[in-house]
């Protein structure tokens, strides 16, 4: 059943089926809504009218001249009836007079004769039967939306699940945005909506807030009346009132299909539900970051492919289409400060790079979209002191890979003293220390060249290892390592004597010194790993 009774719908009815009816004037009217009808033959029918009403006459209180059913017409007409419905069988009129018709023309009102009679008694109640089963059945849907709504409230699901409900009841794209024009939600994606969202501050800033909207309840639509917007994409908007505040809005891109008033009360609950879920700041902005963690685990575990992720990532509100991609993994630590996941997303945010960001463990991660190379980005990174690593610069579908390499860099960025930002191109040889470092190998390796050392500074007060990391790192230079360690060249030389002895192999060897790098670098890398922080 339609939503409302149109003055078209009423006429098809069977009543008016048994005479023939004739459409003189307002046949652009005829697809407004009718509220009700109302019969009646006194020249001020009109001031018992309200507005939407089928007027039901024989023309006894039209009046004999010109100028009296002029009058009555414009009279109708200002009382707002949506249709004047007039018995041409000979009792007052045999035909339409054309005076009446010229008029109702004039201010268009729809204005419909009738050949023959028929029961007004019969005709009312017929379209008041149709009038009462449409309201029943909008107060129905709407008791649905409403409860479909609340069961989300119950199953304590955040604003993404009740835009998502939103787009799949009106069939139309839904944006859900905060007081500062951030995108935080899309669902109902349509090519057209696509286009929209890729520039949204044009469409949020530029039009809803430098043009006048037209307003519809609580909602609203967007016109340009001015400047160079000279197509607006149609929306409706809702304001989320958060504790007396507007908090943010909410979007229905209806496009060239106007929304129904069932869609406009849909986008209402939808905003008061999400309202609710929005009650503690904290909570939602925990609700969100386990989104985005969640969509970042499905990509670790290899469950959707770099393209997905991307489409994924739109619906959370980050938009990274048609951009290059890369994974920043950061070690929970900038300038010696702790540094979460929810600072990393604020430092991005403020730089205003899409991403995604979330917490897989021992390390935090963001999926960053760029628009103009990564030299900005690793620019705020370091000035901000951030100890981690970042990928290559890639396209979508190699985004598993740039995971791996985001990782690998913040592995050795968390294991080598005083680094702060590694970029996975950088790392060289330690690459595979890295791989070697997800299994027993390279545990086995450090064991099988360390261990005897390791037990010996277990069970004495002067260790031997950082007497050997730094030999190693002075390029195995005697005099550059006494004058790191503070020691007399004596004193470095007795050191490596016991070295010598404990390990079985002389460190002053070129090749030693290899494999001993490689050793000591590796123990590192095991032992220096960021732990999970509760």
């Amino acid at each position: 059943m339609a939503e409302v009774l149109t003055v078209r719908d009423a006429l098809q009815l069977e009543v008016f089926q048994r005479t023939t009816v004739h459409v003189f004037a307002g046949e652009d009217g005829l697809d407004q809504p009718v509220r009700w009808v109302h019969t009646g033959e006194i020249p001020d029918i009109h001031r018992f009218l309200s507005g939407q009403e089928m007027l039901l006459t024989a023309g006894l209180g039209m009046g004999h001249t010109e100028a009296e059913q002029r009058a009555f017409i414009r009279r109708l007409a200002d009382a707002r009836a949506a249709v004047l419905v007039v018995e041409l069988a000979g009792r007052m009129f045999g035909s339409m007079p054309q005076a009446v018709v010229d008029e109702a023309r004039a201010v268009g009102l729809p204005l419909v004769g009738l050949a023959d009679e028929i029961p007004f008694v019969e005709a009312s109640a017929q379209v008041h039967e149709v009038l009462v089963e449409t309201r029943v059945s909008r107060l129905i849907a709407e008791e649905a939306t409403g409860q479909a709504f609340m069961d989300l409230l119950l199953a304590d699901e955040d604003y993404v699940g009740m835009v998502r409900e939103l787009a799949r009841r009106t069939g139309h794209a839904v944006v859900l945005e905060d007081v500062a024009h951030r995108m935080l939600a899309y669902s109902g994606s349509t090519p057209a909506a696509d286009d929209l969202v890729a520039g949204w501050d044009t469409h949020s800033r530029a039009i809803h807030e430098r043009h006048h909207p037209i307003l519809t309840g609580e909602s609203s639509r967007p016109q340009a009346r001015a400047g160079s917007f000279s197509q607006v994409v149609a929306c409706a908007r809702t304001a989320v009132i958060l504790r007396g505040e507007s908090w943010g809005w909410l979007h229905l891109l209806h496009g060239g299909a106007q929304p129904s008033s069932a869609d406009l009360r849909a986008m209402e609950r939808a905003a008061a539900a999400i309202a609710i879920t929005l009650l503690s700041e904290r909570e939602s902005g925990a609700r969100a970051a386990q989104r985005q963690g969640a969509l970042l685990n499905r990509l670790l575990l290899g469950d959707i492919s770099g393209e997905k992720f991307v489409s994924r990532g739109l619906a959370l509100g980050q938009d990274l289409r048609d951009r290059e991609l890369i994974v920043v993994v950061t070690a929970r630590e900038a300038g010696g400060e702790p540094f979460g996941d929810q600072d990393l997303a604020r430092l991005l945010r403020e730089g205003r790079w899409p991403a995604v960001v979330g917490d897989i463990g021992d390390f935090d991660l963001a999926v960053v979209g760029l628009e103009e190379g990564a030299a900005a980005l690793l620019d705020a990174l370091t000035r901000h002191g951030v100890r981690g690593g970042v990928s290559r610069v890639v396209a979508p579908a190699a985004l598993p890979q740039a995971v791996r390499q985001g990782r690998s860099a913040a592995s050795v960025a968390a294991s080598a003293p005083g680094c702060e930002l590694l970029r996975f191109d950088d790392l060289g040889a330690l690459r595979l220390l890295v791989a070697l470092s997800e299994g027993p190998e390279l545990t086995r390796y450090v064991e099988d060249e360390l261990g005897a050392l390791l037990e010996h500074d277990a069970h004495t007060s002067n260790p031997l290892l950082p007497t050997l990391r730094t030999f190693l790192t002075c390029g195995g230079n005697k005099a550059r390592a006494a004058e790191a360690l503070f020691v007399q060249r004596r004193t470095l030389y007795h050191r490596l004597d016991r070295l010598r002895e404990i390990l079985g192999l002389d460190p002053a060897d070129v090749d030693n010194q290899q494999r001993l790098q490689l050793a000591v670098r590796g123990y590192d890398l095991l032992r220096r790993r960021t732990p999970r922080h509760p």
